[in-house]
């Protein structure tokens, strides 16, 4: 079984990047149009503006498309498309967090093949690498950048994109290296005011990404460094990151980077059982991404450490189980000490309680307004959901 790690053609960071990164529509591919993708927040709040200015400064002109919801519906993303298909872009420039962009990422294959069956493209797949149904070739339309205003969905860098049938409710997951960016441009500049609770949300998710890639079954020596890296630039910077917001830059920085590098992880390594249960418990009970994982990532650990695991892989990288190894080895690098797997495992566990607390994710389901008898009433149909959601392995 072929292993590959892919990432963007071309990845921006450092903090003010932002202007100089876009120069390169203009002055290296000489683009002539652009759509921007963004939510009403951002687009009143001014987050877009920076944009804007420097490509009116390149000559280059712009149709907005601010409408997008926190869980993009396919029907945002017709309203979308519709717009591009009356303007006519050659780029497109997804501004936000996971929602823009992945709204921004349907719009763009919608925008390229209007032919494609978007049924099909929801297919589900044990493999990304053997799939039945091909993904049409992306970019020849239109070049995508990403731009993201928030530390933790990572989307800048994976070929992932949820969306939601307004209709049925049910989410879609898309899953294709097509639909990874052309360019991820990572301004710190962009997420100095993001809210505490935005921080912590997003912060937690891009530990839980860096983990979950950690662990995973096509998990790669090349995931392995970036999803160890981020862990420690988490561990390290997100408590000041939430305390101190645009005072401590450096902290914001380093935290955007972990996201991203967490990004990179998970867009080769895949994810785990955390993000397909919080998934559910997301769409059931409104709970926001980030949390629901922080909600349950400790027991997830639990689950995953049992020297006889429930269930077993079939992917012939991965022989036997050595989930619990890898999570001492995680602790190892994180420097957070015990004499043995069971030790390094357990104060990997408390050291993230810990976290949690100095970012002020609350311990439990109930204290974020989950009544205990609709919970309990719907688990059947959240386990069912979860067990079939393209995160378990």
């Amino acid at each position: 079984n072929m292993l590959w790690f892919r990432a963007p053609e071309k990845v921006y960071f450092k903090k003010g990047c932002l202007p100089v990164a876009l120069d390169e529509l203009g002055s290296v591919m000489g683009k002539k149009k652009a759509f921007v993708v963004t939510d009403s927040f951002l687009f009143n709040n001014g987050y877009t503006k920076p944009i804007t200015d420097k490509l009116d400064e390149m000559g280059i002109a712009y149709a907005t498309f601010s409408d997008v919801a926190p869980d993009p519906t396919l029907e945002c993303a017709i309203a979308g498309t519709k717009v591009a298909n009356s303007f006519q872009p050659d780029v497109i420039i997804a501004v936000g967090g996971g929602s823009a962009m992945d709204a921004a990422k349907i719009m763009w294959v919608m925008y390229e093949h209007p032919e494609a069956d978007f049924m099909d493209m929801a297919m589900r797949f044990v493999d990304i690498r053997k799939r039945i149904y091909t993904f049409p070739k992306m970019g020849e339309k239109a070049y995508f950048v990403a731009v993201p205003t928030s530390a933790g969905t990572g989307s800048e860098v994976t070929p992932f994109a949820v969306i939601t049938d307004e209709k049925s409710g049910i989410k879609y997951p898309l899953a294709d290296y097509e639909l990874l960016p052309n360019m991820a441009i990572i301004d710190a500049d962009m997420m100095m005011n993001a809210p505490k609770g935005l921080t912590s949300a997003s912060g937690i998710d891009s530990l839980t990404h860096a983990l979950e890639a950690y662990v995973a079954m096509l998990a790669t020596p090349f995931t392995d460094g970036l999803a160890v890296e981020a862990g420690k630039l988490i561990f390290k910077y997100l408590p000041s990151c939430y305390e101190n917001g645009a005072n401590d830059p450096k902290a914001r920085e380093e935290q955007a980077h972990a996201s991203t590098l967490a990004g990179m992880a998970f867009a080769n390594a895949f994810l785990g059982v955390c993000h397909s249960m919080a998934h559910k418990l997301g769409a059931f009970h409104h709970i926001p991404h980030g949390i629901a994982n922080a909600l349950m990532i400790e027991e997830v650990i639990r689950f995953n450490s049992a020297e006889v695991p429930v269930k077993m892989g079939t992917f012939s990288q991965y022989a036997y189980p050595n989930t619990k190894a890898k999570y001492a080895a995680y602790a190892d690098a994180m420097g957070f000490g015990g004499k043995n797997e069971d030790e390094k495992v357990e104060n990997l566990i408390k050291e993230i309680a810990k976290l949690k607390e100095k970012i002020g994710i609350k311990r439990t389901i109930a204290e974020y307004g989950v009544d205990e008898k609709v919970f309990l009433d719907n688990l059947d149909a959240m386990t069912e959901q979860a067990f079939d959601d393209q995160c378990t392995g």
